[in-house]
């Protein structure tokens, strides 16, 4: 029997921040035929900063944002919650992928998340926002060497960057297997209850601005009826639109160029019971002033957090799956295996906690994954149609600005920024099955090789360092 088979048995297959005690009633589907100024489909986070935007700019514009299930699944109720700044999966991407843009695209990001938050402020949306910044924990000498490497190109420049050797960040929080640490404690970088985040711009949504919401509306079909308008067919009626906003992000789309842009990457997460002081104290985390958002400096790396009530929330390491021909069923989320995994390299990280810590909730989730490992905005039916897909991983931040980049590709409030190469870029398509699947888990198994070897990275990830796509992020 799985050695932590009590940890996890009681762990209730669902996400954490789906609590049925916090999630508010659905609003009805579609149910006739209806026409709107704008049509967004898919009621994450994009969509609904989207409409939020819209709105704020254009007060008297109607809109209609529909979704297959209810708001917030999908990716935006299933992430890990942390919040960061980078728009485009971080500095060494962003010059791999738009060189000469790095100063413009810092900007925009610090610009995007202090709208962000001040959304947040001006309509007291409670997303139980902490600003924690962002540490990075080395497992391994060679890590520690990377990361102190790193922290040296900053010191004199800023003290919002924090270095902490073998006995300090063990201070911050004590894991046998961390060899050093350190902390981005600058900007507004933080974690975030994502469900709680989607609600509260539902509810502004439709008590503020009108907005009509139908979930339980699939996508069905859509195509262009003359020159000025489009045609939406969804389960329940058809919608007719001068504009529209797909934010389906890694769900198949109708659209070649939006499901050739992204494949949908299989995340698993699990989740503690909250833990007492004492266990807290066992760990050394928690406390004020060290309430980290820990991710570690590994290609297929950890990420855990504390939530507002205390939970460790760990995900991510090499439980990561892609699965044939983009598998996307929720009976994925039934992965037995990769929670005990998760659990096992939980508790290698954290021993002390080993007899006495249950897990209370497991989920899977999916990351759209672009080969610029970044949003792929695009255009088309003469401005009549956009998206915004593709954000691997940084979504829960990042969304926000794709969201923005959507509407002005759509003519709303246009700017300079969708001039940008960031914009205007295509990303590489992926191939076709099974070279996909087959190019996918042959680097996953590299990464994992080159973690295994101190970082040290084969022929392979070179090949693609040398091409652009050698996950630089």
């Amino acid at each position: 029997m799985f050695r932590y088979h009590e940890s996890l048995k009681d762990a209730q297959p669902r996400p954490l921040w789906h609590d049925p005690e916090i999630m508010p009633a659905k609003m009805s589907e579609l149910a006739s035929d209806t026409t709107c100024e704008l049509l967004i489909v898919g009621g994450g986070f994009t969509g609904l900063w989207a409409a939020m935007q819209a709105k704020e700019h254009n007060p008297d514009i109607d809109i209609i944002l529909v979704e297959r299930t209810f708001i917030g699944d999908g990716a935006s109720g299933r992430n890990g919650g942390f919040l960061s700044t980078s728009l485009a999966h971080g500095e060494a991407n962003i010059e791999a992928q738009f060189p000469g843009e790095e100063d413009q695209l810092e900007l925009l990001g610090r610009q995007n998340m202090e709208a962000f938050l001040a959304t947040l402020e001006k309509y007291g949306i409670d997303a139980e926002y902490e600003k924690t910044g962002e540490t990075t924990v080395a497992l391994d000498v060679e890590s520690a060497e990377r990361l102190h490497h790193e922290y040296l190109n900053y010191e004199g420049e800023s003290d919002d960057i924090v270095w902490f050797d073998r006995q300090a960040i063990r201070e911050q929080a004590n894991s046998p297997t961390f060899f050093a640490g350190l902390l981005h404690r600058g900007g507004q970088d933080g974690v975030i209850h994502p469900g709680r985040l989607c609600w509260g711009l539902k509810k502004v949504l439709i008590d503020n601005f009108g907005v009509r919401i139908f979930e339980d509306t699939e996508l069905l079909n859509i195509t262009p009826d003359g020159q000025d308008v489009m045609e939406t067919t969804c389960s329940g009626g058809v919608i007719r639109s001068k504009k529209v906003l797909l934010a389906t992000n890694a769900f198949t789309s109708k659209i070649f160029r939006i499901r050739n842009s992204v494949v949908p990457i299989w995340d698993y997460q699990i989740c503690t019971e909250p833990l007492t002081d004492t266990q807290l104290d066992k760990i050394n985390w928690g406390k004020p002033g060290s309430r980290h958002a820990f991710s570690d400096d590994i290609n297929m790396f950890h990420y855990f957090r504390l939530t507002k009530d205390n939970r460790i929330t760990w995900g991510g390491g090499g439980a990561v799956r892609y699965y044939f021909n983009r598998g996307i069923d929720m009976k994925l989320n039934d992965a037995e295996a990769q929670y005990d995994q998760l659990a096992t390299e939980f508790f290698e990280m954290f021993p002390q906690l080993e007899n006495d810590v249950k897990f209370s909730h497991k989920w899977g989730g999916i990351i759209a994954t672009s080969t610029r490992f970044c949003m792929v905005p695009g255009v088309a039916y003469g401005g009549r149609l956009a998206w915004s897909v593709g954000y691997t991983g940084h979504g829960v931040g990042a969304s926000r600005f794709g969201a923005r980049i959507g509407l002005e590709l759509l003519g709303y409030n246009p700017t300079d920024v969708i001039k940008m190469k960031f914009v205007t870029k295509r990303a590489l398509p992926w191939p076709p099955e099974p070279l996909r699947w087959l190019g996918i888990h042959f680097t996953q198994r590299a990464l994992l090789k080159a973690d295994e070897q101190g970082g040290k990275r084969g022929l392979w990830l070179k090949f693609l360092d040398m091409i652009g796509l050698g996950f630089t992020c």
